[in-house]
């Protein structure tokens, strides 16, 4: 049936109104339930003394006490790094003696060294390392061999400077020790081995568990793994990245009892353990497992096991438990010489990728790619293919060519709401910054909703406004035309085909999402018939027939709300750490924010435009929720950003200048920090940290220059050891610092100098032998050289050099990071094909603060999270 007439007069305000609120209702619910699903409110943590054949909580969360609250920091460098190693072995060698006679298990602790080069977010990095210790155990029973296929279980038990990493990783570490208890006390002999991989360096670059896929005699007979991970302190533990192959994620699909995965980690900045076993030393089918909310904490020293989100351990331990046994009975758990054996076209689950998403933690939908094709492809066709059956339904009422035109003109009206829905946003954003800090929101999410759903919400009405006032314009003569060009009909399947062509653009793409649009079209399908038949029943301008088309798309609108809810607080809570030099930095955070939530609220409400906008766009209406979005902006503006619970991240770096040896020649505080609000910001609300700085109006500010950008050896080079991508930082300052009691805290400074004379190749290649000696600190966490010149060789990574920094104007620059025992001095060469100057700039980031420094790192307020540490540079040619 088709609806071409104009509805009827009437109280058409009042009942746009009623048809506003109704809404608006059922999307506060549904909020709420997406919010009760994401923080795990419906999961119940078992208790200390749970059944020993049951994965609890609290014994989990006992581990982590230990590793975030009794050890002095698990930072490579610091002590409580080896005592939590110590811990966690003890803990295995109980788990040990507890064995069963019809289990081997075995626990050993290994120290890892090697040398490599990577692409990190554009940029490339070499590294090298020495003496990371790994504690693996594996289980098996009586019967197996040690070639036999194994599953890999890892997590990483060190933790970035200034952290106490209870969430990460203290989490993922304690689930795999209450794991390991289970496997031992449940009685259950796996069928293929376990090993438990508690890697000692993965926040320096993966280094440990590089050092296992490198060296250890297991890594050939891994067949599976499961990384476990974390970016928060808890909700729901995502399945990020699952491969190669569809094979691991069907296994989850299947195992989970809370499954929880969608496949958009790829748009993320940064990298898990999951590269190394998936990606560059290894084709390991596996699961990349992470906690991603409580992004507020993640990387400060905020991160504590008071922020542990009640639920999520359990949950994590009863899905663990359940894949682990799926992926260990399974007949396709190879080791590396069978899987490289296997024809391309043999298994397609071993090969090709899947698209996978959870319904709110109840099930989760799964399908290979070669479904997607025809699934995903299905809504496109019946959008080309419904223009023919309008058509012949009624042959003689409007030409073909007009109902074609009908349709795609339903497409681009569609479009220009939702682009419009995302577009009203972000200029409202814009506009709030000429009179308002930004992040306002940050401290209190929900304002960041209650200002940009509404402004975004109008976006989406405003197509059909204009359509009904030049419809109204056109006058009598083109009444018919415009009948069939503004129809219900045509604007609904207008949408309906914007989500169908995404969806195929998403397969054709090789892409594995998809699935939300693909979802939101047969909801709609659904939506429609139950329209038509409202219709018959009720009548065109009965409130019924919307009503009745929003029910049927609930679970759908559900899923949306979930999903776009999760998406908009992962980006609000990570917004603290994204920012970059003015004039863009000061508008990122929030224009970021407002565009993803205008396009959140356009997947989420946009389906049910085409039917509703016929009540819900009128002048009033609008009107109000114009007004409304000016009051939610007015509002927001008086917040303070920042709270104890969302931290402002400033970065405090105690520079200290030598010359050579001993000799100091300069010592300045750094100053910088990590978000839109730049370190202005900080010394107005911060007037004891102005005060010892002696930072007044007329002080200087420093952009802080872009990493690795220019020639120069900036002392901001040093925070490539805590961000290692360009232009992280938004600003920095430079105040001097005293410098007389820098030798009695010291007897010796790093030091670079030449181990041997050096020597000329047969090519003529001059080769510089070199020691570096890393002096009297204690508490090392990286030592980061810039290498600039004529370089063609060196001792790193197999002799090869990295893909150089071409900084403007300048020659090739390479970036290299030691890490690892500092009481040992570092022997390496370096090639030059020319003779011209190599130059090497040398910092070295010790984590022990002076009591000056201290002292002023108290000062900062409560809200705010400084990461400080101790940086000595140095700059050498040869």
């Amino acid at each position: 049936m088709a609806f071409w007439r104009r509805p009827s007069s009437g109280d058409a305000t009042a009942t746009g109104f009623k048809l506003l609120f109704s809404v608006a209702f059922l999307y506060a619910s549904m909020a709420a339930t997406a919010y009760f699903v994401l923080h795990m409110k419906h999961i119940s943590p078992l208790p200390f003394d749970a059944p020993l054949d049951q994965f609890s909580e609290a014994r989990a969360v006992q581990h982590i006490r230990v590793l975030a609250e009794e050890n002095s920091g698990r930072q490579e460098g610091r002590p409580g790094l080896r005592e939590a190693a110590t811990y966690i072995k003890a803990q295995l060698e109980m788990v040990k003696e507890r064995a069963g006679p019809n289990l081997r298990v075995e626990v050993e602790e290994s120290q890892v060294d090697g040398s490599f080069s990577m692409m990190f977010i554009g940029h490339s990095i070499s590294l090298g390392y020495r003496n990371h210790t790994n504690i693996v155990m594996r289980i098996s029973s009586m019967d197996s061999h040690d070639t036999d296929a194994s599953v890999l279980m890892n997590a990483h038990y060190d933790s970035p400077i200034n952290s106490p990493g209870a969430g990460d990783c203290g989490s993922c570490v304690a689930s795999l020790l209450e794991i390991a208890r289970l496997v031992v006390d449940s009685g259950w002999a796996p069928p293929r081995p376990i090993i438990f991989l508690f890697n000692g360096a993965e926040e320096l670059f993966m280094l440990g568990s590089h050092g296992f896929m490198t060296q250890h005699k297991l890594k050939d007979t891994v067949g599976a793994f499961i990384n476990l991970e974390a970016s928060g302190t808890g909700g729901i533990d995502l399945v990020c990245q699952s491969g190669p192959g569809s094979w691991p994620s069907n296994v989850y699909s299947q195992a989970a009892v809370y499954p929880m995965a969608q496949r958009y980690f790829r748009c993320i900045p940064g990298d898990t353990d999951y590269r190394m076993f998936a990606e560059d030393y290894g084709d390991i089918p596996g699961l990349d497992i992470i906690f991603l909310l409580g992004g507020y904490y993640y990387h400060t020293s905020f991160d504590t096991i008071d922020r542990i989100i009640p639920g999520s351990m359990q949950a994590r331990g009863e899905n663990l438990i359940n894949v682990l046994k799926a992926f260990t009975s399974s007949s396709k758990l190879k080791v590396a010489s069978e899987r490289k054996s296997l024809p391309a076209d043999a298994d397609s689950d071993m090969v090709e990728r899947a698209v996978f998403f959870d319904y709110l933690t109840k099930f989760m939908v799964y399908h290979p790619k070669r479904v997607a094709m025809v699934l995903h492809n299905i809504p496109s066709a019946l959008f080309l293919f419904a223009p023919f059956f309008l058509y012949m339904r009624e042959p003689g009422t409007h030409p073909f060519l007009s109902v074609f035109w009908a349709f795609l003109k339903g497409v681009i009206h569609h479009t220009a709401g939702i682009l419009l829905g995302v577009i009203f946003p972000v200029l409202f954003s814009v506009i709030r910054l000429f009179f308002a800090y930004p992040m306002s929101w940050f401290a209190h999410s929900y304002l960041a909703f209650l200002m940009f759903i509404p402004c975004s919400f109008l976006g989406l009405l405003l197509p059909r406004t204009i359509s009904d006032r030049v419809s109204h314009c056109q006058g009598a003569s083109s009444k018919k035309i415009m009948k069939v060009e503004t129809s219900d009909e045509a604007r609904f399947w207008g949408a309906f085909g914007l989500y169908a062509f995404v969806t195929s653009a998403y397969f054709f793409a090789g892409l594995g999402g998809g699935f939300l649009t693909f979802v939101i079209c047969v909801s709609m399908l659904l939506g429609w018939i139950a329209f038509c038949l409202s219709v018959k029943s009720y009548g065109y301008d009965s409130l019924k027939s919307p009503m009745l088309y929003v029910i049927a798309l609930v679970p759908c609108l559900l899923y949306s709300v979930y999903f776009g809810g999760f998406l908009a607080m992962f980006l609000i809570e990570k917004t603290g750490m994204i920012g970059v030099p003015p004039p863009f930095g000061f508008y990122l955070a929030d224009v970021a924010v407002a565009a993803v939530i205008g396009l959140v609220t356009g997947f989420c409400v946009g389906p049910i435009i085409p039917i509703c906008d016929r009540w819900l766009a009128k002048a009033s209406i609008l009107k109000f929720v114009l007004h409304f979005t000016v009051a939610m902006f007015a509002v927001s503006s008086q917040f303070f950003p920042y709270s104890k619970d969302a931290p402002k991240r400033v970065v405090l770096q105690h520079t200290i200048f030598s010359a050579g040896g001993n000799e100091v020649t300069d010592s300045t505080y750094d100053l910088a920090v990590v978000d839109s609000n730049s370190m202005e910001f900080v010394i107005k609300h911060a007037p004891e940290v102005a005060e010892k700085l002696h930072a007044g109006p007329s002080f200087h500010w420093a952009m802080l220059k872009c990493l690795l950008r220019k020639l120069g050896w900036y002392v901001e080079k040093t925070a490539s050891a805590l961000f290692p991508v360009s232009c992280v930082l938004t600003k920095n300052g430079r105040f001097p610092a005293k410098a007389n009691k820098i030798l009695e805290r010291y007897s010796h400074f790093p030091h670079l100098k030449t181990h041997k004379p050096r020597t000329t190749l047969e090519d003529g290649t001059r080769r510089v032998h070199l020691e570096l000696s890393l002096g009297s600190l204690e508490e090392i966490w990286v030592t980061v050289l810039n290498i600039t010149g004529p370089l063609s060789g060196w001792s790193f990574a197999n002799g090869k050099l990295p893909a150089p920094e071409l900084p403007e104007g300048g020659p090739p620059s390479y970036i290299l990071r030691l890490s690892g025992n500092s009481s040992e001095k570092w022997i390496f060469w370096l090639e030059a094909n020319s003779e011209a100057e190599v130059r090497v700039d040398l910092a070295v980031l010790d984590q022990r603060l002076d009591e000056e420094t201290r002292h002023l790192k108290s000062l900062f307020p409560a809200w705010s999270d400084v990461i400080a540490y101790t940086s000595f540079l140095s700059t050498y040619f040869f």
